[in-house]
C-alpha cells in the first residue's frame, strides 16, 4: 500500500486507515484479529481509535492485539481524547482531563507513545490556547509524537494552528484534522478543507463509504447484521437513507458498473483522492469488506466518472462561497 505525509510533517500514513469504532461492541477480538493482521499484511499502518470507544474497550482491545499479533513499530496509532459522558457537556479539553485521559489510553494501547494524538471537538467551555498547551505537553513528553484535531469547523481550525505557530516555544505544530468526508458529506469543502490545505494541514476522512450506504447495500432495504440494522448504529445510518442519498448512491452504482468494480471501491478512491486528504478511515467488520476496501488501491478513477461524481453530490454553498451577483 502507498503511503502519504500528513499535512507538513515527517508522520506517514498508509493511504488508507483502519478504524476501531465498533470494535469491542459490534466486532470481537476474533473478528478484531483478522481485520488488524489483514490489514498489517496489505501493508497499512494507520489505525484509528478513541478513548470513548465501547468506553475504552476499543483501545484496550487494540493493544491486546498489537502485544500478541503486530509488531508496535509497524503500526501508526492515532487516538483520540475530549469525549466525556455528560449530556450537558459531551466534551471536555481541559488540559487535567486531556492529559489524564492520555495517560489512560497509553494504559489501556499497552505503549508508552501514541503516533497521533487528538483533540474529539472544540470545547466552548475551554480556553483553545489551554487545549492547545495540553497538546505541545503531550509531544514535548514524549507522549505523542504528533498532535491533531478531530471535529473542528473551518475558523477553530485556522485559529488553533495560528495559535500554534505563533505560540512561543509551541511544539505540537497540527499534523491532521479529522473530519467526516464522502460522496453524501462534503460539507468539509466549505470551509475546512481550504483552510487545511492553506495550513498544510493533512485531512483524514472519517466515515468515506457514507457511513456505509455507498456501498450500495441499503437501496432496497435494511440488511440484517449491517450497522443500520444494529441498536448502536442505526440512527448513525439513518440521515443518509433519504432520497437525496439514494441518487448519489445510484451514481456510484452505476460508475461502478462502468469500471466493472463494485461501488465501495468507487466511492472510496474518490474521497482518497480529493486534495488534502492524506487518508480515509475505514470501518469494515469483517474481513471480506476489508478485502474489497484494500483491493481500490490499484483503482484510479477516470476524469469524466469523478466530473460525473462531482457533479451529482455538489453540495449547495451559495454566498458567500459563490459570487452573489451569479445567482
Amino acid at each position: 500500500m502507498k503511503h502519504r505525509h500528513v499535512g507538513r510533517t515527517g508522520l506517514r500514513v498508509s493511504r488508507i486507515g483502519l478504524g476501531t469504532l465498533t470494535w469491542a461492541r459490534d466486532t470481537g477480538e476474533r473478528e478484531a484479529a483478522d481485520l488488524l493482521k489483514s490489514f498489517w499484511e496489505a501493508g497499512g499502518t494507520l489505525v484509528d481509535t478513541a478513548d470513548v470507544y465501547a468506553d475504552g474497550g476499543a483501545e484496550y482491545l487494540l493493544g491486546r492485539l498489537v502485544q500478541d499479533l503486530v509488531p508496535r513499530r509497524d503500526l501508526v496509532i492515532a487516538t483520540k481524547a475530549g469525549g466525556v459522558p455528560d449530556p450537558e457537556r459531551h466534551f471536555d479539553c481541559s488540559r487535567g482531563h486531556l492529559l489524564a485521559a492520555l495517560d489512560a489510553s497509553l494504559e489501556r494501547l499497552g505503549t508508552d507513545y501514541v503516533d497521533l494524538w487528538q483533540v474529539h471537538a472544540y470545547d466552548p467551555f475551554t480556553p483553545l490556547e489551554e487545549t492547545l498547551q495540553a497538546l505541545d505537553t503531550a509531544v514535548a513528553s514524549g507522549r505523542a509524537r504528533y498532535a491533531g484535531v478531530a471535529g473542528f469547523c473551518g475558523w477553530q481550525l485556522a485559529k488553533a494552528a495560528a495559535w500554534q505557530l505563533a505560540a512561543p516555544g509551541a511544539r505540537a505544530r497540527l499534523a491532521g484534522v479529522q473530519m467526516e468526508y464522502s460522496l453524501l458529506q462534503r460539507g468539509v469543502e466549505r470551509e475546512v478543507l481550504p483552510a487545511a490545505l492553506d495550513l498544510e494541514v493533512g485531512l483524514l476522512a472519517s466515515s468515506p463509504l457514507g457511513r456505509g450506504v455507498l456501498t450500495g447495500k441499503y437501496r432496497h432495504s435494511t440488511p440484517p447484521g449491517s450497522r443500520g440494522a444494529s441498536e448502536h448504529l442505526a440512527p448513525f445510518v439513518e440521515p443518509y437513507l433519504d432520497d437525496a442519498a439514494a441518487r448519489i448512491v445510484d451514481a456510484v452504482a452505476t460508475a461502478a458498473d462502468g469500471l466493472a468494480v463494485t461501488p465501495l471501491q468507487v466511492a472510496l478512491a474518490w474521497v482518497r483522492d480529493r486534495p488534502g486528504v492524506a487518508a480515509p478511515v475505514i470501518g469494515p467488520r469483517t474481513p471480506q469488506q476489508l478485502g474489497e476496501a484494500l483491493s481500490v488501491e490499484g483503482l484510479t478513477l477516470p476524469d469524466e466518472i469523478c466530473r460525473a461524481l462531482d457533479d451529482v453530490s455538489a453540495p449547495v454553498h451559495r454566498y458567500p462561497d459563490h459570487d452573489w451577483s451569479t445567482l
